[in-house]
């Protein structure tokens, strides 16, 4: 058994003061507070529960920056999506891996110590291999989802050429499973992502879920778009939540990704299910989706999560602190979202984000409590931005001071994988980036 002693630590209470971890075969065993540093090794500052980063798309970190010129006269996520399909189609196993093993690092250097890998690019076979050995050799730990990618659009719509990589059925993604059972570890666990519904028919919806084993996590895209809305309403007579939540037992191992354009009743159901919406801010922002009703969901009791998406941003502060700024501007008031836990937005957010994460990843973790998964965000406790305060100014300090690099050390299921703002394969993982980005952009 391992102690750590954290001057500051955020606890599903709030912050703590002089918290004493430790730590056995990966995970929390016991934490108490008021306690000396005296036989714990002393974090060199505060510290935070693990992030998940709920939604990962990771090859498209490489586009980041390189779709920001308008590609037609009305530019959205439908034009944006013909240029994605361009960058992918040439796409290799191995500039796959490079990019995963890139993005994981940074994710992790920022403070996420999970991801949920919505893979939906199956050709070749070994593409989804390529992202278990990336999150292998990072340390980050990995729910790897499986699309099923069926439809071109409502009403069976066949696959267009370019859309060809997608292809799945369900027998494919149950085989798929079959396989990676084998490979799971701790550090890795299996769920299944219908794509969306325009790309999945109600009956192979069915069928797949019905085919997987119930324990394992449902993520699926869903009222990103007003397009998407509008489509499914007329090819369903219903919004894509409303539809979904009235022909499936949704439940807590359910991740609505986006969730954009709910109702209020789709909203006040969502929340009632127990299901996580999976929100992507910077991504949502970058595409121009809209903006999820946060203020009231929450009020609902709904549980959610971020998610990086297309990675135009690594960092969770950065995501929480845009989701909380688009609720401002629609609201026109400040520091929303608080909690009977917290009356401070970035407490609020860390803590509500990262148990939301954890649930939707199926995983054991997102808090600094006995039985979670031993995942330690530690800040550097020197820097200026943090030096001179404690408990609830930590959090808003990280979220909204707009600093960078104050995650120093990171810890994932009891291993330090970032130590002072550096990982092992720094170098060599930011080379191999450099010249797949340089391939594909030639």
């Amino acid at each position: 058994m391992t102690k750590y002693y954290a001057r500051d630590a955020l606890l599903p209470t709030g912050w703590a003061r002089d918290v004493r971890i430790s730590v056995e075969g990966g995970n929390i065993t016991a934490v108490q507070t008021g306690a000396e540093a005296k036989g714990a090794e002393r974090l060199a500052g505060p510290a935070l529960p693990g992030m998940a980063n709920l939604h990962s798309h990771a090859f498209q970190r490489a586009m980041a920056g390189l779709t920001e010129v308008r590609a037609a006269l009305h530019d959205d996520f439908w034009s944006w999506r013909e240029l994605m399909y361009q960058f992918m189609e040439r796409l290799t196993p191995e500039q796959s891996q490079a990019i995963a093993t890139h993005l994981y690092i940074e994710m992790l250097k920022h403070g996420y110590t999970a991801v949920a890998e919505f893979h939906y690019v199956h050709d070749p076979d070994e593409m989804v291999d390529r992202h278990l050995h990336a999150a292998h050799d990072t340390g980050i730990a990995i729910t790897l989802l499986p699309a099923l990618y069926r439809w071109a659009g409502f009403g069976r719509k066949p696959l267009e050429p370019r859309q060809s990589r997608f292809a799945s059925t369900v027998r494919s993604i149950i085989d798929a499973l079959a396989r990676l059972r084998a490979k799971q570890t701790p550090d890795v666990r299996l769920g299944v992502a219908p794509h969306s519904l325009r790309a999945v028919d109600a009956d192979s919806l069915k069928e797949l879920i019905g085919g997987v084993e119930p324990s394992l996590p449902i993520h699926i895209h869903a009222a990103e778009q007003t397009r998407e809305v509008e489509e499914c309403t007329l090819a369903t007579g219903k919004r894509p939540v409303e539809w979904l939540l009235e022909n499936f037992p949704v439940d807590g191992r359910w991740c609505m990704v986006h969730a954009t354009h709910v109702q209020p009743t789709e909203m006040a159901a969502l929340a009632a299910s127990g299901a996580v919406a999976g929100l992507c801010p910077t991504t949502e922002a970058n595409l121009g989706d809209g903006i999820f009703p946060l203020l009231g969901y929450r009020g609902a009791s709904g549980r959610w999560g971020i998610g990086g998406d297309s990675h135009v941003s690594r960092d969770p502060a950065e995501e929480l602190r845009t989701l909380e700024y688009v609720q401002r501007l629609v609201i026109r008031r400040r520091n929303l979202n608080i909690s009977s836990v917290s009356t401070a937005v970035g407490t609020t957010l860390w803590l509500e984000a990262a148990a939301g994460g954890a649930q939707a990843l199926g995983r054991a973790m997102g808090a600094i409590a006995p039985g979670k998964r031993a995942d330690l965000v530690v800040l550097d406790g020197e820097q200026p931005d943090l030096a001179s305060r404690s408990g609830d100014a930590i959090a808003n300090a990280l979220v909204f001071s707009g600093a960078t690099e104050l995650v120093r050390d990171v810890m994932v299921a009891g291993h330090w994988v970032v130590r002072e703002r550096h990982h092992a394969l720094d170098q060599k993982a930011a080379a191999r980036y450099a010249r797949a980005v340089a391939d594909l952009v030639s």
